[in-house]
């Protein structure tokens, strides 16, 4: 038996953009834009896209609230690996100090390596620029030079978690051996102090410049070392006095009136 045909209902204008909410049908074709939700959910700020979650290439501080997720991320790495070592900690140990989901860690971060470097980049930058702040001050050169060494080693009372992390896991160790650039920076930058000094004459111009600042640079060095391992003591006190050893010895042994006679 064959079925009546049944007359078609007269069909509107089409119109260019989507079908009006209101009406409560589903919509058959796709739009560009949704229906708005009359429930709220809750906003999904600070998220990527799912395509570019795990990308490390994609990452970038959108928002302020990205970047102190990132911040909150490296705080809690340095933590970690002071406490447990960069090789026993995993990826999950900072996201669980940090207080957030493991994969979001991927969203800023491709690895636990690239954690490390974060931190020592920024670290030493930041360190980079207050020496050059102070060497561009009006302070005579030795008095530079022991600002710098009070900013290096009050830095161990400050945050001793991070001074842990770069001793142990960064200069003495092989993690970021490409990153030699960055500390050389340091000793160049006590390089100028001391050129500096000795063209205004408040340091003798019979040593080289570089060397100084090696030798300046490394007696710092261990003494922050010396307190990681434990093998010195480390009060207030200790670091004023570690402080004031450093500078007159080594800016001492820099001074015109110590210059010995050729032989």
């Amino acid at each position: 038996m064959t079925r009546p045909r049944t007359t078609s209902r007269a069909r509107g204008p089409r119109e260019s953009g989507p079908p009006s909410c209101s009406t409560g049908k589903i919509a058959i074709r796709k739009f560009p834009t949704a229906c708005p939700i009359s429930t709220p959910f809750p906003p999904r700020s600070g998220f990527p896209d799912r395509d570019t979650y795990y990308n490390p290439s994609a990452v970038r501080e959108r928002t302020n609230g990205q970047g102190d997720k990132r911040r909150l991320l490296l705080d809690a790495a340095v933590r970690v690996f002071a406490r447990k070592g960069y090789h026993s900690a995993r990826v999950g140990d900072i996201a669980e100090e940090a207080g957030v989901a493991y994969g979001l860690l991927y969203h800023y971060f491709a690895s636990k390596e690239e954690v490390l470097r974060s931190v020592f980049r920024e670290t030493w930058r930041a360190l980079i620029q207050t020496i050059k702040s102070v060497e561009e001050g009006d302070e005579p050169p030795p008095e530079q030079l022991r600002k710098v060494a009070e900013i290096l080693l009050r830095s161990w009372r400050r945050d001793p978690d991070l001074v842990r992390v770069l001793v142990l896991e960064v200069t003495r160790s092989g993690h970021l051996a490409g990153e030699m650039d960055e500390i050389v920076a340091s000793f160049a930058a006590i390089q100028e102090i001391v050129e500096r000094g000795q063209a205004d004459g408040s340091i003798r111009t019979d040593l080289d410049a570089r060397l100084a600042s090696y030798v300046f640079y490394g007696a710092i060095d261990e003494l922050l070392t010396g307190w990681v391992l434990g093998r010195l003591p480390d009060s207030d006190d200790d670091v004023a006095r570690a402080e004031r050893t450093v500078v007159e010895i080594v800016t001492g042994g820099l001074a015109p009136e110590h210059a010995g006679t050729p032989a």
